[in-house]
């Protein structure tokens, strides 16, 4: 359930399943350096877990074909693996792709959709709680991290997420002031 009280957007299958073929180990790498600019860019982020930062999460985007299994005290690492192989972690939280994304963009509420069980926490819900302010202080936003880090091509990236944003109905950006992608 959104902010708004109406249905949470899913993953549209045809994407999800272009998904499928992806090499997990190359989205590993590729998912660990973006997460290490982000906190650079951002060094607080990892400094606000506390001593949560020792805690692995498994973030189980129900409606991809895969999980990310994060290690923020490694740096942090980010790898990617099938559902049924996902190695074990001091917590979980698992929903659609856009209720994790759109909570981590601010754009729904946790709680809300833990209550509307939009979103499962396994294990250990401190070290759940304490990822979410640390991103919610951060006021990240991922597809203008990933523009930022894409050099000239980031106009082109740009007119791209905005259009698969359009397109299904996913979060793909911080909605405040400046209304999302100019």
């Amino acid at each position: 359930m959104t902010l708004d009280g109406t249905e949470l957007p899913r993953c549209p299958r045809a994407i999800a399943l272009a998904m499928r073929p992806l090499p997990l180990p190359v989205l590993g790498v590729a998912l660990t350096q973006f997460a290490r600019r982000v906190t650079d860019s951002h060094p607080g982020l990892l400094r606000r877990l506390g001593p949560y930062a020792q805690r692995t999460v498994l973030i189980d985007p129900t409606d991809l074909p895969f999980a990310f299994w994060l290690d923020p005290e490694a740096g942090p690492r980010i790898s990617a693996h099938r559902r049924h192989r996902a190695p074990a972690a001091d917590a979980r939280i698992a929903g659609p792709v856009a209720a994790l994304i759109g909570m981590l963009h601010g754009r729904f509420d946790g709680d809300a959709l833990f209550f509307s069980r939009d979103l499962t926490i396994e294990g250990d819900t401190e070290a759940v709680l304490a990822l979410r302010n640390a991103l919610d202080d951060a006021e990240l936003d991922l597809s203008e991290e990933l523009i930022r880090l894409s050099g000239p091509a980031g106009a082109l990236l740009r007119r791209l997420l905005a259009g698969v944003e359009r397109v299904s109905g996913l979060p793909l950006h911080r909605d405040d002031r400046n209304g999302g992608f100019a």
